[in-house]
């Protein structure tokens, strides 16, 4: 078909502009289609692989949950999480949510970590490569002042010297940066800082009056503190990376007691290396104990992290659980490392003086000290019932038994989700108990330990099938009779996946008075 033109009195021709209009038509009706393929479900955006770099151009500022459709901590979230949503977006605000189911999106579960549900990250500015993990509560209210604190500036701008006084006074720790031209390399590089660190607020200033009272006199980033030195300067280079160390490796005390508001801070720091004092504050060598641990810190600030542990608090038991200690066994030390996989370790001696705790975190720094392995003794009637108990004096010779495929829960005591779990896996160990190359087996994890599994959260479920290769199958199926009995069925293929890629569930693994639920973490995952 031709089209016909017609001159107008400006000379153009309408056959052109009606041509120039039909692209421009089809071109946003192609934008629109793409736009179009970003589902919602109030008010929450429905992400996949195949969408979720259109959604972070389309809306630069956006927290995402990655979750799966069984996870009753994900299914408590939704309404909350919705209602923030909504609320987010009735004020106009350019934040959005959004959700990833996690089971069906593998590659992007595995392209931002993700091993437990929920797992809800920020990005910010259509950044991909380096989201923020929430860290906030789980009602509405708390994710929107979360994500509107993320969207404000990264630095209060401190015009006055009462503004600088409210910032130290009215917090436990603050980061000043005293920049004569806030426009300076320095001050973009301060800043960058402050925007990474969601944990610490800072402020930036420029004001000769603010300047002397801190007697500071020139440009300068000074670290306020209510603990130990009260104040710290950095005197290095000013890059985002050399600030951050300098900040994360003084804001926290020399030693720091362990307790549910200090626990995000522990946990969420740099270092990896704890080392714990257990002991009862209300002890009369109390202090004394706690000078010859300070003592022993100094040589390792930044290093390894010395954390106080009060022994008589009922919430802290579980602790003492994990490490296989009793608090009438304390004042004691434990040392663990908290990289993908936990370890801890036991001085040889129980005395604690500055002497003993160098000598063992030197040893440690050194890398030569040998792991410490809890395990009971092995119960005289350990094969007697269905369902095999397993210990850490066991546990080799019966999960590599190269003739059996062996099926293991590794559960808690006080677990939740492990003791709604017992009546089943106990119907499916007397399913199989005249089998003879299946074997249904549990192991108390808080008071054995082996090499082979470090297990992360409870219920941690594991096959080790028949052969000589010492394989371990990670089980990601349903959590019934019929889906187990389909894993074992299938040689573990069924509900199956290779060791070190399932995602688990966030279950009941929280220290008691933490207040947040996890799945990865250190002690707070106990």
């Amino acid at each position: 078909m031709r089209l016909r033109t017609t001159a107008d009195p400006s000379g153009s021709c309408r056959a052109q502009s009606t041509a120039t209009m039909l692209r421009f038509f089809v071109l946003c009706t192609l934008a629109l289609a793409s736009r179009a393929d970003i589902a919602e479900e109030d008010d929450v955006l429905v992400l996949k692989k195949s969408n979720f770099e259109e959604a972070l151009k389309a809306h630069p500022n956006i927290l995402v949950e990655f979750y799966a459709p069984w996870c009753g901590h994900c299914k408590a979230l939704v309404p909350e999480y919705a209602k923030a949503a909504s609320t987010l977006k009735a004020e106009g605000s350019d934040i959005r949510l959004a959700k990833v189911d996690a089971t069906e999106e593998a590659d992007l579960a595995q392209e931002f970590g993700v091993r437990g549900y929920p797992t809800i990250k920020f990005f910010k500015g259509g950044d991909k490569d380096s989201p923020k993990e929430y860290s906030a509560g789980r009602q509405a209210d708390d994710i929107v002042n979360w994500l509107k604190k993320r969207t404000g500036p990264a630095a209060t701008t401190l015009g006055e010297v009462a503004q600088a006084e409210s910032l130290i006074a009215d917090n436990e720790v603050a980061v000043i940066g005293f920049f004569k031209d806030v426009e300076s390399e320095g001050a973009k590089a301060f800043l960058k800082a402050a925007e990474a660190l969601d944990d610490v607020p800072f402020g930036i200033t420029s004001d000769d009056a603010v300047f002397s009272k801190f007697e500071v006199s020139k440009d300068a980033v000074v670290l306020f503190k209510k603990f130990d030195e009260g104040r710290n300067t950095f005197d290095g280079e000013l890059n985002k990376a050399d600030l951050l160390s300098f900040i994360k490796g003084n804001q926290l005390p020399l030693v720091i007691e362990f307790t549910e508001q200090t626990a995000p801070k522990i946990f969420g720091g740099e270092i990896k290396s704890h080392i714990l004092m257990f002991v009862p504050k209300a002890a009369s060598d109390f202090n004394d104990k706690m000078s010859e641990f300070k003592k022993a810190a100094e040589g390792f600030k930044g290093k390894i992290l010395f954390i106080f542990i009060d022994s008589e608090v009922d919430d802290n038991q579980r602790i003492l659980e994990f490490f296989g200690l009793k608090k009438e066994e304390c004042p004691a030390i434990r040392l663990i490392t908290l990289e993908d996989e936990m370890t801890k370790y036991r001085p040889e001696s129980e005395a604690i003086t500055a002497e003993n705790i160098i000598a063992f975190c030197t040893l440690f720094t050194e890398g030569k000290l040998k792991p410490h392995l809890m395990s009971q003794d092995i119960p005289e009637d350990w094969d007697k019932n269905p369902v095999k108990v397993l210990v850490g004096k066991n546990f080799e010779e019966i999960v590599f038994d190269p003739k059996k495929n062996v099926f293991v829960e590794f559960y808690a005591p006080w677990c939740g989700h492990c003791k709604q779990l017992e009546p089943i896996w106990t119907k499916l160990g007397e399913k199989y108990k005249e089998s003879s190359d299946i074997v249904v087996a549990k192991m108390d994890s808080t008071a054995n330990e082996n090499e082979a599994v470090k297990v992360h959260s409870f219920p941690t479920l594991k096959f080790f099938p028949a052969g000589d290769d010492r394989k371990v199958i990670d089980y990601n199926g349903e959590r019934t009779l019929e889906g187990f009995s389909k894993f074992l069925e299938s040689g573990g293929k069924e509900g199956g996946a290779p060791a070190g890629e399932d995602e688990e569930e966030e279950a009941d693994v929280s220290t008691p008075g933490v207040g947040t639920e996890s799945s990865v973490g250190p002690i707070i995952h106990l």
